[in-house]
């Protein structure tokens, strides 16, 4: 079976986003390339978090409303929540409602704005895990690899919650510290690109 699927636009894509209509849209600008923003990087983690368990199409779906429950993922803001905060999203039908999930976002807003105080900043600590391209499975072979495994150790270590080597596998797919598009997909080489003209946080 061939790992990429013609677009809309007759050009290949990866296999995987014909999974869903939403999914196109969210390969073609957003998968794989390369992020700086802390707060991006912050939700990024707390959703592949609500994953666990579930697939990404029904978290993509519920995006915007996981949005405007956490203030727009604002670590600060969600650090000073209270019991009040935990039983509105407990009550909030637009997200998923998993208490041990919604807890670990509160839990690791607290933690990031901890890494930020000693860091700088959530995206020098995690580029630091960037792994070296000619150590990398064939894209979309793998599952976890040595720098997902130790950025997990780490952050578990710094009291973060579901932030499994797995989950950090995705997380860092997706938000470009590897170009997991396969070889062939159309977008491969705009995030190639787009990865080398990114000024690593930190650097």
């Amino acid at each position: 079976m061939s790992a990429t699927i013609a677009g809309t636009d007759g050009k290949p894509r990866c296999r995987w986003c014909a999974a869903a209509p939403e999914f196109l849209a969210y390969h073609d600008a957003e998968w794989g390339f390369p992020v700086g923003d802390d707060r991006r990087l912050f939700e990024k983690l707390c959703l592949e978090g609500f994953q666990s368990g579930l697939s990404w199409r029904t978290i993509l779906a519920k995006r915007e409303n996981f949005r405007t429950a956490f203030h727009n993922f604002d670590f600060d803001r969600i650090a000073r929540y209270s019991q009040r905060d935990l039983d509105r999203l407990l009550t909030d039908a637009g997200i998923v409602r998993h208490r041990g999930k919604i807890e670990a976002v509160i839990t690791n807003a607290q933690r990031a704005q901890e890494l930020v105080k000693h860091e700088g900043s959530l995206a020098a600590f995690i580029w630091r895990y960037e792994p070296d391209a000619k150590h990398l499975a064939e894209p979309q072979t793998a599952s976890t690899s040595a720098q997902s495994l130790a950025l997990s150790k780490d952050l578990k270590k710094l009291g973060w919650k579901f932030v499994g080597p797995t989950t950090v596998y995705a997380f860092m797919q997706a938000m470009g510290l590897i170009n997991d598009h396969v070889e062939g997909c159309a977008i491969r080489a705009e995030v190639e690109r787009a990865r080398n003209s990114f000024k690593r946080p930190g650097s």
